[in-house]
């Protein structure tokens, strides 16, 4: 172990002594490292590195049956457990998982790195992009298959356990256009005359415009901004009225969606958090700067959905009543968000 490495894991030991408590994910951010950097201190101590074969693992986790599927951005956490079924890797663009539990849409071109972690009785299986940021983890739970995870590490775990990955910083964001140099008109037929909501973003890099200056620019009526306290009635409405609802978070790597009711809610200091049996939500409200009614035609009607977004213009979290395609969305919802 090098002695950078070494450094970095006790300045890690130090912090955890200070903190047990502290999260992996925070640590890295007060040590200046990314959270693969941190973990990949402990490689042979319960951390074990894994070839970078992403959809050959993730294909083998269905072996594992029930587990539990984590995808995080720096303002909202998404747990979801069920069984990774129907992977579709066939797309270079964006690889699918379509099931009732596990529902993923999963961007590979992001994904460099990959490890198995096993600390104390939780087993995981862990991706990080380039820049060592996490994109995507998989716990064991009790209902998994713990040999299934053993035969899934030795296949996959990497020759050489010492390697010294390079890790590049991700390029920033193109600076946003005037609004005077955005053919307003163009972009705003284009939005009513959308038959696909999944077309909105091919849309948008048509017209050269982010995601909140879209909306800023949308047609009339079709971009209502929002209070953002309001993201928190909407959840415990659709808690309290046990209405489905499919709720979508994600990073550059990653989207994950639940599709069904809330139950419990409940705030545990600035999170507001969703805890059922198989889906939990962690929203750090104050993390949100702007929160939208984002209404898009399609061949199936309007959908509707409340789009939330961070500082930097980067979603956080969206929310959608539950429907298919094919099928117009639920009055119900219109009317949920309506309320707000």
């Amino acid at each position: 172990m090098s002695t950078l490495v070494n450094e970095l894991k006790e300045k890690w030991e130090a912090l955890k002594a200070e903190n047990p408590h502290v999260r992996i994910r925070n640590a890295a951010d007060q040590l200046g490292v990314s959270e693969a950097e941190l973990l990949l201190t402990n490689v042979g101590e319960g951390v074990t590195v894994l070839k970078p074969e992403f959809a050959n693992i993730l294909t083998e986790v269905e072996k594992l049956g029930k587990v539990m599927a984590l995808t995080r951005n720096d303002e909202c956490v998404h747990e979801r457990k069920g069984i990774y079924q129907n992977g579709d890797f066939s797309s270079p663009h964006a690889q699918l998982f379509v099931g009732e539990d596990i529902d993923l849409r999963i961007f590979l071109n992001h994904w460099k790195f990959a490890v198995a972690v096993v600390e104390g009785d939780k087993k995981s299986i862990q991706f990080f992009g380039k820049d060592g940021l996490a994109l995507h983890k998989i716990y064991l739970t009790k209902d998994s298959n713990e040999e299934a995870f053993q035969a899934l590490v030795e296949q996959f775990s990497a020759e050489d356990q010492n390697i010294k990955p390079e890790f590049e910083s991700v390029a920033s964001k193109a600076p946003e256009k005037a609004d005077s140099e955005i053919d307003k008109e163009g972009f705003q037929n284009a939005w009513t005359n959308l038959k696909d909501t999944h077309d909105f973003f091919m849309m948008t890099r048509k017209f050269g415009v982010n995601r909140t200056q879209a909306l800023r620019l949308a047609p009339e009526g079709f971009a209502i901004k929002i209070e953002p306290s309001k993201v928190v009635n909407l959840l415990e409405d659709a808690s309290e009225k046990q209405f489905p609802i499919m709720v979508f978070v994600g990073n550059r790597g990653i989207i994950q969606i639940h599709t069904g009711n809330v139950k419990k809610t409940l705030w545990h200091q600035q999170w507001f958090n969703v805890m059922d049996p198989d889906f939990n939500l962690h929203l750090d409200v104050t993390k949100i700067a702007e929160a939208w009614i984002v209404k898009k035609p399609t061949e199936d009607g309007e959908v509707t959905a409340v789009e939330v977004f961070n500082k930097d213009g980067e979603f956080i979290v969206q929310l959608f009543g539950k429907r298919k395609p094919g099928v117009p969305e639920l009055q119900e919802w219109k009317d949920l968000v309506a309320g707000l």
